[in-house]
């Protein structure tokens, strides 16, 4: 078994990016050369903007290619609590974002030629208890009532159409959700953004950025200073100190996936005839989709804690019986993937994005990242070009964490909470 994510062992090779020496002057540094780095530097390179992206590991080495290559449609809290929160208008706009998402996601893909299994099978979320699927049943009718939005349900005797196992009971299925490769699509756009003739440095963390005036910063790593007119933190879950504002504000939860062995055709077509991107209605959920190499990806929170080679191992088991419990018809199936990464959540579970003391910053995407951090690349670099209107996001309080100054100690507190939750109901 592989303790390294699936996605980036089966991407074809990337080149040696490792900075050596930094200096010089930029138009726009990017910390973080994952799905919103890079979809931003692409955007504003295509407009003339000589761009330096900098990180701290390797393209896609955070969470882009640490997910379970998902594009899906919907919102973290869903849309219900959204129309409660923040009224029909606002949710509703929040809730096709994410169909926009993917749209962006798709192409970029066309635009740029990447090889990356892109499909357009959708998604599929499936209810825990009956109450779960009472609810699904109201979202369905009140995307279909309120803002013209078709689904379909689908109940617990019609389940198999959908899913190879009786765990559930009953789901909706919308079917503009997408899956893909998503290594293949980060280092693919990579890939597109040196050909537009972005600069992409490796091991480069930044340390320390200092503001000169206004969007103006000189921007500091082991290997040299930069000079940019424009920051954008792209780094999410994975925000360090050099932007202490943003990381008090984002929790980094654990998520982890165990992949099997590629499965034989009939075996595929018995647990997931449709294909499609799927996730259940608990708070600690599981998700799940067939790879395009045919093996089963399974996913979840796990345990509340964060991710590290020892922790990843207890989760990796934790999931694997989780999988049993869902297709018992895999217990002699192989894992041959286990890892885990940093989930970026706030306290509200929407994106934020914006500009504070002169940074520009895109983060919290509560897990639905695929889609919306390569969106937010394209619709930041529209901001920092000007037109802060592209910024759907913006105006939204971003809620700091009570007591976050660094690790977060809370986390097996959280755990415990959202576990009681799903016990009850």
């Amino acid at each position: 078994m592989k303790p390294i994510p699936y996605w980036l062992d089966t991407a074809p090779s990337a080149p040696d990016r490792t900075a050596l020496a930094l200096d010089g002057r930029t138009d726009v540094a990017i910390v973080g050369a994952g799905l919103t780095g890079l979809s931003a530097a692409v955007h504003l390179a295509r407009r003339g903007a000589q761009v330096t992206v900098l990180e701290q590991d390797t393209v896609g080495w955070g969470a882009s290619g640490r997910n379970g290559g998902m594009a899906t449609t919907g919102l973290a809290i869903g849309f219900l609590t959204a129309v409660a929160r923040y009224g029909l208008p606002t949710a509703k706009a929040s809730f096709l974002a994410y169909n926009d998402a993917i749209d962006t996601v798709e192409k970029l893909i066309t635009e740029e030629g990447i090889d990356c299994d892109f499909e357009r099978n959708g998604k599929l979320n499936l209810a825990c208890r009956p109450s779960h699927y009472e609810r699904l049943a109201r979202t369905h009718e009140a995307l279909r009532d309120l803002i013209g939005y078709e689904t379909k349900l689908i109940p617990k005797e019609d389940i198999r159409s959908e899913i190879g196992s009786d765990y559930y009971y009953g789901g909706m299925a919308d079917p503009q959700g997408a899956g893909l490769h998503v290594g293949k699509f980060v280092r693919g756009l990579a890939d597109a953004a040196e050909r537009l003739g972005v600069r992409i440095l490796e091991k480069a963390p930044v340390t320390k950025v200092r503001r000169i005036s206004g969007q103006l910063h000189d921007v500091t790593t082991p290997v040299g200073t930069l000079r940019a007119d424009q920051v954008l933190f792209a780094s999410g879950a994975y925000t360090g100190s050099s932007f202490r504002w943003l990381r008090n504000r984002i929790v980094p939860v654990g998520s982890f996936i165990i992949v099997t062995e590629p499965l034989d055709q009939d075996v595929v077509d018995q647990l997931m005839p449709t294909r499609r991107m799927a996730s259940d209605t608990k708070n600690i959920l599981y998700y799940f989709r067939i790879t395009p190499d045919n093996r089963l990806l399974f996913g979840g929170r796990a345990r509340f804690a964060m991710s590290s080679p020892e922790s990843d191992l207890k989760s990796g088991r934790i999931l694997r019986k989780g999988m049993l419990s869902v297709f018992p018809q895999l217990e002699d199936a192989r894992i041959d993937y286990c890892w885990g990464g940093l989930v970026d959540l706030s306290m509200d579970q929407m994106v934020h994005a914006g500009e504070h003391e002169g940074l520009f910053y895109s983060a919290c995407y509560s897990g639905h990242g695929v889609q919306m951090a390569t969106h937010m690349g394209s619709r930041m670099a529209d901001v920092m070009d000007g037109k802060p209107e592209a910024n759907i996001w913006r105006g939204m309080n971003f809620p700091r964490v009570p007591g976050h100054f660094g690790p977060p100690w809370f986390l097996p507190f959280a755990g415990a909470y959202y576990r009681a939750l799903d016990a009850i109901k």
